[in-house]
């Protein structure tokens, strides 16, 4: 059964003021991958579109990856930490269970103890869901936010696992909210929240949590590794997507010609492509990561947005749709005017 939330906004303008991003140095080749995998660099490139993707340092955490992000957006913004009266980070690899990475990155950045810190884990749809819950925040309450989609899940990966360890990259996106309007800001047009359980078992890792936790059982049984069925996620997506993003454009008055750029969640190269003609975005300039980053998870949407920016793809005016699909099932559309 599907769940969704509206996309009618009331209150101020809210829009992003500046964005950043940050891939770890170290490059995975296909080379690299494909051994353990049992596959050649050539069926990787067949299956998925991914030549390479990035791993974060032994010594770097979820958190850490954020942090340089965050910074990048401040920056970018013309604001400081003290400015912030929200941090929302998305991630489902945080740094430990408990406490939140958004509370560490707060802390990181000397946010004040006023400016409220919480994750929320919609897995790939991560960082769309912090931008919908933090913008609408912003307009009831005013002020300015920081959303950050942040992942290592080269952690969780089984290296014989090809269907999950030739896909997964590290990264992190943030992105800086605040009052948008008279040429100030990119104005967040509309939101849309959508999820189906029923599907929560397509994309998973099934220890670690209350359900089945850490024992030398789940272990050995690669159990904290991440399990998914790709092959149903596509069939999924492709069954439903479509139909959900014709109703978010309909219900705000949106033609499909009138969107110019699409940035659609990274999940692999060739999903990437295939969905973007199956959406009927024909007009759209269709963004990619995915060869070069593979999929970084929430991070991969505000990461291909910050690369759009510095390609100087965007236009004042564009009109920017960001949709993105993840664990649970999670979907979360956004329409974006640059």
């Amino acid at each position: 059964m599907f769940t969704n939330h509206g996309t009618q906004q009331a209150g101020p303008a809210v829009g992003i003021l500046g964005i950043g991003s940050y891939l770890p140095p170290r490059v995975i080749s296909n080379e690299e991958v494909a051994g353990p995998a049992g596959v050649t660099e050539e069926w990787i490139v067949r299956a998925t579109g991914i030549h390479t993707r990035r791993r974060a340092g032994a010594d770097q955490a979820t958190s850490d990856l954020a942090t340089i992000a965050a910074r990048q957006a401040l920056e970018r913004s013309g604001l400081r930490a003290a400015d912030l009266s929200l941090v929302i980070v998305g991630t489902t690899t945080p740094d430990e269970l408990v406490a939140a990475v958004a509370c560490r990155v707060a802390d990181a950045l000397e946010c004040s103890v006023d400016t409220a810190a919480f994750d929320v884990s919609a897995a790939c749809s991560g960082f769309l869901t912090g931008l919908a819950t933090a913008e609408k925040f912003l307009r009831g309450t005013g002020g300015h936010a920081l959303v950050i989609g942040a992942d290592v899940y080269t952690r969780f990966l089984d290296p014989a696992d090809r269907r999950t360890v030739v896909l997964w990259g590290d990264g992190a996106g943030a992105a800086v909210l605040g009052p948008a309007g008279h040429g100030h800001g990119h104005e967040i047009l509309a939101t849309k929240l959508l999820s189906d359980g029923s599907r929560a078992d397509l994309a998973i890792i099934p220890a670690g949590g209350s359900r089945s936790p850490a024992t030398r059982e789940t272990v050995d049984g690669m159990a904290h590794h991440v399990h998914m069925d790709g092959r149903a996620i596509s069939r999924a997506l492709l069954e439903w997507v479509p139909g959900m993003l014709d109703e978010f454009l309909k219900e705000n008055d949106v033609d499909k010609a009138d969107v110019a750029h699409a940035v659609l969640h990274q999940g692999n190269a060739k999903l990437v492509a295939h969905l973007g003609g199956v959406l009927g975005l024909d007009c759209a300039r269709l963004h990619a990561t995915a060869p070069v980053y593979g999929n970084t998870g929430s991070a991969s949407v505000p990461v291909t947005l910050h690369q759009a920016e510095r390609e100087g793809a965007l236009r004042p005016g564009d009109l920017v749709l960001m949709v993105a699909y993840g664990g649970g099932m999670t979907y979360a559309f956004t329409l974006l005017r640059w």
